[in-house]
């Protein structure tokens, strides 16, 4: 399954290259939501919030409005994921919250299961360098991302796995890195970083993998 891509900044919808390099704005990104309303689901992401610059709530607001969102960036506590799912998401996606003291905090994790049920919860493990990234993929942690999905198996409904050093790229996906993670749980796997090609997409789908794409779809790579 393709799962489009929504990254919001400055309240325009945009595409960062290794989440740093801005290197496309939508200024008018109607025409590609009437495109994102066949979808069953959409992937949402505030990169103000996720890196501490504040907030494009109001924006996500009609987003959700218009399409069956998962939402994340910079859900730090259960105030922000009751927020998100109040307005609308259907899930929410967590990150850097799960990590604490660079560890993987279990406790909070089902903390945020009995609140809000994990049929709610995607939880971001993803990767740079071949370690955990965390806040806006600003940091690392000496955690891997298949350390964490067995830390974390209990408490979501998917998991969310971005190469970070591929992302924006068009480089590919590597289909090894898609098997390995999708040994290590039975939960749905979302994987996303260089996805270029509907035939990649069909090839992690053959294997169970769900593919998330921003700037394959923005730049064409991808065709609808």
């Amino acid at each position: 399954m393709l799962i489009p891509c929504i990254d919001v900044m400055g309240g325009k919808v945009v595409q960062l290259v290794q989440g740093d390099k801005k290197v496309l704005e939508l200024y008018d990104p109607e025409p590609w939501l009437r495109r994102f309303e066949k979808y069953p689901l959409v992937h949402v992401v505030d990169l103000d919030a996720a890196m501490d610059r504040g907030s494009n709530r109001a924006f996500i607001s009609r987003l959700v409005d218009r399409l069956p969102c998962q939402v994340g960036g910079g859900v730090r506590n259960p105030e922000d994921a009751k927020e998100l799912l109040a307005i609308g998401a259907k899930r929410v996606v967590v990150g850097s919250a799960l990590v604490a003291n660079g560890n993987i905090d279990a406790a909070f994790a089902q903390s945020l299961a009995q609140m809000f049920g994990s049929e709610h919860l995607v939880f971001a493990v993803d990767s740079k360098d071949g370690r955990l990234a965390i806040r806006g993929w600003k940091e690392t942690v000496s955690i891997t991302a298949g350390e964490a999905i067995n830390n974390l198996d209990d408490y979501c409904s998917a998991f969310l796995y971005t190469n970070v050093d591929r992302e924006g790229l068009l480089g590919g996906f590597p289909i090894k890195e898609a098997r390995e993670l999708r040994a290590a749980t039975n939960k749905q796997l979302i994987v996303g970083g260089g996805i270029n090609s509907l035939e990649q997409i069909a090839e992690l789908g053959s294997i169970g993998v769900d593919a998330i794409a921003g700037m394959a779809i923005y730049t064409n790579a991808i065709s609808f």
